[in-house]
C-alpha cells in the first residue's frame, strides 16, 4: 500500500493524475464547497488565539483548504503569522502553490512549505482526510489461541499478478492484533486493518506540539464500530474515476487506495505521548457549531443562482446519507483550556 501510494514518481501521489475534484478520483469537503474551510475557520481562529498564530497543514491535496482557510481568516481577522504545508507530493506541492498564487496571491507570501517535521510547534496541525491514506496491515484473526492463529496478509506474485499471501503476523503487529481479540469480540476468519502508520504519526505530532491542538477530519469509527463483528472483511477501498470497488491490486499507482480510521487507537496514541482529547464528534455536528448555517446566509436566499448550488453542496457536507455521519471531527491538544467551539454540542467523545 505505501509503494502503491507514495513511491517516488510511481506513487498514486507521487504521480501526475489529476486526483481531486470532478476530473478526478475523488471528491474532499474543499472541493465540494467553500463553505467548509469558511466555516472551518471559525474553530481554526478559536485555536489560534488560544495557542499561537501558526498553522501546519499536513497532506494539503490541491491546495483548495488552504486557500478558501486563509481567505476566511483573513475576513476575521485571524491571520496565522506563517501556514506551512507539509506533503511528500511535489508534484501536488506545484499544484497547491498555484491555486494559492491565483485565489489569494496577496497571502502567498504568508505559505511556505516544510521538507520534514520540525523540531517544535505551537498552534494548529490540520490534516483533512490524511488518516485514511497512510498505510494499514491486513489481518486475519484465525480459530484457536496460538499465535499462528493470528495472519497478516500481504502480496505475492504469481501466474503473472499479484496475489494475497498470509503470513503469521509477527512484532508490533501481533501484539495489536492481540489486544484487539481481547477486546472485541471478533469471530474466527475475521479479517481487518490495523493502522499502525496513523498512530505513529499521532504520537509524533505529540512529540513536537508545545501548545495547541492537532484537528483532525476523515472517515471512521471508535473502535467497537470499527471492530464490529459483522464488519468482518475490513474497510480497505479503492477509487478510481469517481467508482469505489475493492480491488487494490487494479492499476496500481494510479488508484487511491484507503482505510477507514480507528479513532480510538488515535486517542490511545495521542494518550500515551502526552495529549489531551479536546473534542470528537460528527463533521455535520461539528459544521454547524461552527457556524455553518451563519456561512451560508451570507449569500441572500433569494439569490437562487447562487444560493441553491450552496446550500445543495452544504448538504453532501451535514447529511447523514452524504458526509455528515460517517466523516468525523477529532481534536487533541496541549495547553488548550477553553472548549472548542466545534464540540460545544453534540460531543461524542464518550463512545470512543
Amino acid at each position: 500500500m505505501e509503494i502503491a501510494l507514495y513511491a517516488p514518481g510511481m506513487g498514486y501521489y507521487s504521480g501526475g493524475a489529476h486526483k481531486f475534484g470532478a476530473a478526478g478520483d475523488f471528491v474532499t469537503a474543499p472541493e465540494i464547497s467553500a463553505a467548509f474551510s469558511q466555516t472551518l475557520g471559525a474553530q481554526v481562529a478559536q485555536i489560534l488565539a488560544l495557542s499561537a498564530p501558526q498553522i501546519v497543514e499536513v497532506g494539503a491535496g490541491s491546495g483548495r483548504l488552504a486557500v478558501d482557510l486563509l481567505l476566511e481568516l483573513e475576513l476575521r481577522d485571524s491571520l496565522p503569522e506563517r501556514y506551512a504545508i507539509l506533503d511528500l507530493s511535489g508534484e501536488l506541492r506545484e499544484r497547491q502553490r498555484d491555486t494559492i498564487g491565483h485565489s489569494a496571491p496577496h497571502l502567498l507570501d504568508r505559505v511556505d512549505w516544510l521538507d520534514h517535521l520540525p523540531e517544535r510547534f505551537d498552534g494548529l496541525v490540520l490534516a483533512n482526510e490524511l488518516l485514511d491514506a497512510m498505510p494499514v496491515h491486513l489481518v486475519v484473526w484465525g480459530r484457536g489461541g496460538d499465535d499462528h492463529a493470528i495472519l497478516e496478509r500481504g502480496v505475492g506474485w504469481k501466474n503473472n499478478a499479484f496475489v494475497w499471501l498470509d503470513r503469521p503476523a509477527e512484532g508490533r503487529v501481533l501484539d495489536r492484533a492481540h489486544a484487539l481479540a481481547a477486546e472485541c469480540p471478533l469471530p474466527p476468519g475475521y479479517l481487518s486493518e490495523i493502522g499502525l502508520a496513523s498512530t505513529d504519526w499521532t504520537a509524533a505530532w505529540a512529540g513536537i506540539l508545545g501548545k495547541g491542538a492537532l484537528l483532525l477530519i476523515d472517515y471512521g469509527f471508535p473502535r467497537h464500530e470499527f471492530y464490529h463483528p459483522q464488519r468482518n472483511t475490513g474497510t480497505l477501498m479503492c477509487h478510481y474515476r469517481h467508482h469505489a470497488h475493492g480491488d487494490p491490486f487494479f492499476l496500481p499507482g494510479l488508484q487511491d487506495i484507503t482505510a477507514h480510521v480507528d479513532f480510538t487507537a488515535i486517542v490511545e496514541s495521542g494518550f500515551d505521548a502526552g495529549l489531551e482529547l479536546l473534542g470528537y464528534t460528527t463533521q455535520a455536528a461539528f459544521l454547524l457549531n461552527c457556524g455553518l448555517t451563519e456561512v451560508l446566509a451570507r449569500t441572500p436566499a433569494e439569490d437562487h443562482k447562487r444560493y441553491l448550488p450552496q446550500a445543495q453542496a452544504a448538504n453532501k457536507l451535514i447529511s447523514p446519507a452524504e458526509m455528515g455521519e460517517l466523516f468525523k471531527v477529532l481534536a487533541l491538544g496541549k495547553g488548550i483550556d477553553a472548549t472548542l467551539i466545534g464540540f460545544a454540542h453534540g460531543d461524542r467523545s464518550a463512545t470512543l
